[in-house]
């Protein structure tokens, strides 16, 4: 009787480990679902991102002003037209009209999912409130819940916790904190625009416009560098770029002709020169050694060409390379070695033993 209860004990305990290995291999062999990992997929962390409290709220407002869209109900062809405009009307502002607006929000909302829900909850009362007595009178969600209720925004053109009016930055910048309750309202300019408020240009740029309200700031010509420029063209530069030297008798920067100063191209290639640079570009095949394109600007002749009435033209031999070389290859230049070998009678003929 021991040894039997032996027995058993121990093929229950191998019957345990079989089932556990099994068990393991199954679950190596299921397949992972792409973009999961162990800190959860993109979709995930973006539904649990915190949003700053204002961008939060209207996020929250938008989602509930897609609702509205979205349960609009337009009038139907034909029957009482005065009973459709007051059953229309009072389903307009009806409790059943919020929730079927209050079941979708923030099902649309990408970043912040679960922070919209949450605020969702927080806010219930006070949307249930400006929806009975205030969407008429108070259209605004967004003035009326984000900035008087919650107090998270401010509007357009004021920032910091009491709302002060943001400065102007000339319309060239933005004042950072705008339409929340925090920044500086100090202005961000924009590129080419520098100063407190925006209200002067910025390094390698230029006053183009000015009057009491607008100030408009062009770029310097490119061949201006650092140390910018007093108007438009290369006239008006205070150092010139590389590429470019400052002529001293009129002043500004005058290109420099690098293919005749410096010779940078290979023999068998001729130089082309550019607005502040250059560029080399392949002599004709027939040339050896060139000063521009064609085979009529060649210092010399390549080996199998001869100068014939002022251009390099190919000798008999090399002329019919040459038109070897060009001629479009054909179907019938397209033979194989079997095409060109013709087939006995045994080869093509089939066998009638098979």
């Amino acid at each position: 009787m021991t040894r039997w209860r032996s027995f058993s004990s121990r093929a229950a305990a191998w019957l345990l480990i079989t089932t556990v290995l099994l068990a393991s291999c199954a679950l190596a062999d299921i397949p992972k679902t792409p973009g999961l990992s162990a800190g959860g997929s993109k979709k995930d962390k973006l539904k649990a991102e915190k949003l700053p409290p204002c961008k939060a709220c209207t996020a929250l407002v938008n989602s509930f002003r897609d609702g509205i869209r979205r349960t609009e109900r337009s009038k139907h062809d034909g029957g009482d037209a005065a009973w459709e405009e007051e059953r229309l009307g009072s389903y307009k502002t009806s409790e059943l009209r919020l929730v079927e607006i209050q079941e979708a929000l923030c099902q649309d909302v990408v970043r912040g999912e679960d922070q919209c829900h949450q605020l969702a909850e927080d806010y219930e009362a006070q949307i249930e409130v400006w929806w009975k007595n205030h969407q008429t009178t108070d259209p605004d969600l967004h003035r009326w819940l984000c900035v008087e209720q919650a107090a998270v925004c401010c509007p357009d053109g004021f920032y910091g916790p009491n709302c002060d009016p943001c400065p102007t930055c000339f319309g060239n910048g933005k004042c950072k904190g705008n339409g929340t309750r925090k920044g500086n309202g100090r202005c961000a300019c924009e590129a080419g625009y520098a100063g407190e408020n925006c209200d002067s240009c910025g390094a390698e740029h230029y006053e183009a416009f000015r009057d009491e309200t607008k100030l408009l700031c062009s770029p310097c010509h490119r061949a201006c560098a650092t140390g910018g420029c007093t108007g438009a063209g290369p006239n008006a530069c205070r150092v010139c770029r590389s590429g470019w030297l400052m002529d001293s008798g009129r002043g500004g920067c005058v290109d420099v002709d690098e293919c005749i100063t410096a010779n940078p191209c290979t023999k068998q290639q001729f130089c082309v020169n550019n607005e502040g640079s250059y560029s080399c570009l392949e002599c004709d095949k027939s040339c050896d050694g060139c000063s521009g394109d064609g085979p009529d600007l060649c210092d010399k002749c390549a080996d199998g060409y001869e100068l014939r009435d002022g251009m390099c033209t190919g000798t008999e031999t090399q002329s019919a390379e040459d038109a070897t070389e060009d001629k479009p290859q054909t179907d019938d230049d397209r033979t194989t070695d079997d095409e060109e070998t013709p087939a006995t009678v045994e080869e093509v003929q089939p066998n009638d033993e098979l």
